[in-house]
């Protein structure tokens, strides 16, 4: 946690979050670099270099920009892509293709050559009619690559139904009937074009509890255990995806090793059952390296106060760049920047400047009595699917996004203009 109160403002990372507002305008997304790198030198030490023979692949989906990816870089992390976008930010920022990875249920064939000639070579198959169009990609390119083959364990995850991905009723992995799982693996390894490497799950996000891992787990070890009966094939790969949950309210942050050690032991174990050399183990961790580490600055504008009902202070940004509230009844906090010593007396909400009832930014959340519109509130951990999920809705622009470090402040991504809103709008000649 990098933020501290001085002088009766927030300071996050060195800086005067009221300065920041002045300097680069509201709402905007503010990241902290040094909290980004502790949670990379948190796995390095709980899990890579714990253990050795370890990936940590970071899940571009919850930020992705090409800053952001300099910093997985120089943490000597991999990263999870899901998309054509992902793959050009990744491009465009110099990322290894040799340090990426293809996750995504619904790959388009278009984006499996884009991976395939920028030198991508891992493929997380996710469906059984993918395997032909990945065939072709490196046909096409002269070239093979590896697949690991996501399976779904049925194991449900105690977290929302929408981010919920590893039980049976879901749009992602390969379903383990015995008729569905094992000739897709089977086709994999008969390919010219793929070396079948080895299993891969992802069962939700927001994770506080390693059960739900530890069982899920075992789905992955009878089915590596069965390929190798099978077609004497040992798995080199297993992929636990993430999924690690972090603090929004007053959730307790569980460190890495706590869900980690019990899955890294039983791997171990099982693999000296078998007397196999034990597999490279990867996790997918996205939100939990991303969400403490970047915030939300707005400027309070109306306040309408509905005696005996609640009070609504109304801000300059909205569901346009946080749809989490009205997606999945996201909780947050926060802070009045500037006036972070005064005592939280009063319950309001935070409501958007969106056309929509559902356009809230936080819920009952406690601020100072003298709140009022000029103030500058800072929401916290914004920092995962705060800008991945942002839309132009009313014609709003994208909010631009600082990076902090030591008291430095500069631009990461710059924000959104009406001018940019409208460049891809055209007017039919017969209007």
């Amino acid at each position: 946690m990098f933020r501290e109160i001085k002088n009766g403002k927030l300071y996050f990372d060195g800086c005067d979050m009221t300065e920041i507002a002045k300097e680069y305008g509201t709402p905007l997304y503010v990241f902290s670099e040094n909290d980004i790198v502790s949670r990379f030198e948190d796995l390095k030490r709980d899990f890579s270099d714990k253990y050795g023979n370890c990936r940590v692949a970071y899940a571009a989906k919850a930020f992705c920009t090409k800053g952001m990816l300099k910093i997985v870089e120089k943490c000597g992390a991999s990263v999870d892509v899901v998309s054509g976008g992902e793959i050009a930010v990744a491009k465009a920022a110099g990322f290894p293709a040799d340090r990426i990875e293809f996750n995504g249920n619904n790959k388009l064939p278009a984006e499996i050559d884009m991976a395939v000639e920028y030198g991508i070579k891992r493929f997380i198959l996710d469906g059984v009619k993918e395997l032909p169009l990945i065939e072709e990609a490196c046909k096409k390119n002269d070239t093979k690559v590896n697949v690991v083959v996501r399976i779904t364990p049925g194991v449900p995850a105690s977290t929302h139904d929408h981010i919920i991905t590893g039980k049976l009723d879901s749009k992602f992995g390969i379903p383990m009937e015995d008729d569905v799982l094992y000739p897709v693996i089977k086709a994999v390894i008969d390919s010219p074009y793929t070396e079948f490497t080895g299993l891969h799950m992802h069962i939700g996000s927001q994770l506080f509890t390693n059960e739900e891992y530890i069982k899920s787990l075992e789905v992955m070890l009878d089915c590596a255990t069965e390929i190798k009966k099978r077609y004497d094939v040992a798995v080199r790969e297993l992929n636990m995806g993430g999924g690690f949950g972090v603090t929004y309210i007053d959730e307790e942050r569980k460190p890495y090793s706590f869900f980690l050690d019990p899955l890294m032991e039983r791997i171990i174990s099982w693999a000296e059952e078998l007397k196999i050399e034990r597999p490279v183990v990867a996790v997918e961790p996205g939100r939990s390296m991303i969400a403490e580490a970047g915030i939300t600055l707005y400027t309070v504008g109306q306040i309408k106060n509905i005696k005996n009902v609640r009070k609504y202070v109304s801000v300059d940004g909205g569901m346009g760049d946080n749809i989490r509230v009205a997606l999945y009844d996201a909780e947050y906090t926060g802070v009045v920047a500037n006036k972070a010593e005064e005592p939280c007396t009063e319950k309001v909400t935070i409501c958007g400047k969106c056309c929509e009832s559902g356009d809230l930014i936080a819920r009952d959340i406690m601020v100072p009595a003298s709140i009022e519109a000029g103030d500058i509130l800072v929401i916290f951990s914004t920092g995962a699917y705060g800008y991945a999920m942002a839309s132009n809705y009313n014609n709003n622009p994208v909010p631009g996004a600082v990076l902090l470090k030591d008291g430095k402040a500069a631009w990461l991504i710059k924000p959104q203009t009406y001018e940019q809103i409208m460049e891809n709008q055209v007017i039919p000649e017969w209007i």
